[in-house]
């Protein structure tokens, strides 16, 4: 099975990334590959290299962590770490490439200001950027073996049915209920429509796949902070996206992401659109 890339700067956000990956690598039966990068400053030639001590000290807090979490995997199931050096998100993505990620798992934003620390400035660089689904969780979130309920908006952009086969999968594997959310901006009937066909599509392909889901709508000026009211309110465990949506109807696109990825009380998969897509 392809493993689960978890991009680790050793700040607490990045350590819960690493325990919120292990139920799911237990699950898809996916080992884990933690990544760290260290990063290329502009300043490099003005001061001394200090890679080696940084790469010396990267391992050293990898294998403590491997000692730690290793026993709670499941047998057959490896916790392993890779080193690079480079642009963050661009590694993470080459890494993701060159093992054909499952998924890449990364903290939403980071706590500390210590240079070192990269996960704040970078989370949402490696979700525009990865070729894989993302997975952002909060520093304190409260780890759980199961994803009991899986939030996934709807809109009026054709894209936007292109999470479901991973949905799916992590819905079969988990027992999770769905909710389908249709969500809309706009009280004109005509754009409404829209995003209630694509809701009977995504309803339709998850009957056809055995998926307990329920259906629903948000109609709101300020989707981002309805659809995490609903999520609250309803208790998901994850919330499923879809990013850089060019059409004029989607509702999460660009900074609403960001906004919806930094403020979720849940952790949130992000998915990019493909070209040529077919459920």
């Amino acid at each position: 099975m392809n493993p689960i890339l978890v991009a680790v700067d050793f700040s607490n956000t990045s350590i819960r990334a690493i325990e919120y990956a292990i139920p799911l690598a237990n699950k898809l039966k996916s080992s884990i590959q933690m990544i760290w990068v260290d990063k290329i400053s502009p300043q490099e030639s003005l001061y001394p290299d200090t890679s080696n001590q940084n790469r010396n000290e990267a391992k050293k807090r990898f294998e403590e962590l491997i000692n730690i979490y290793h026993k709670k995997l499941a047998k057959g199931i490896t916790l392993e770490y890779k080193l690079k050096k480079g642009k963050i998100y661009r590694e993470v993505d080459n890494l993701a490439r060159l093992t054909q990620a499952e998924l890449i798992v990364t903290g939403a934003h980071g706590i500390s200001g210590f240079e070192e620390f990269w996960i704040g400035s970078n989370a949402f660089k490696i979700v525009t950027y990865a070729s894989f689904p993302v997975i952002t969780v909060r520093h304190d979130l409260l780890i759980k073996k199961t994803i009991d309920k899986i939030l996934v908006p709807i809109d009026g952009s054709a894209e936007t049915i292109q999470k479901l086969p991973f949905v799916v999968k992590l819905a079969r594997l988990f027992k999770s209920e769905v909710h389908v959310v249709t969500t809309h901006n706009s009280h004109l009937k005509s754009i409404q429509r829209i995003a209630e066909k694509y809701a009977q599509t995504a309803t339709g392909y998850l009957q056809m796949h055995s998926v307990k889901h329920i259906s629903d709508t948000i109609i709101a000026n300020d989707l981002t902070k309805a659809v995490l009211m609903y999520a609250t309110n309803v208790q998901a465990d994850l919330i499923a996206i879809m990013t850089e949506q060019e059409t004029p109807v989607n509702i999460l696109l660009g900074p609403q992401v960001q906004q919806l990825i930094n403020q979720s009380p849940v952790p949130v998969l992000s998915i990019h659109p493909r070209e040529h897509f077919y459920l």
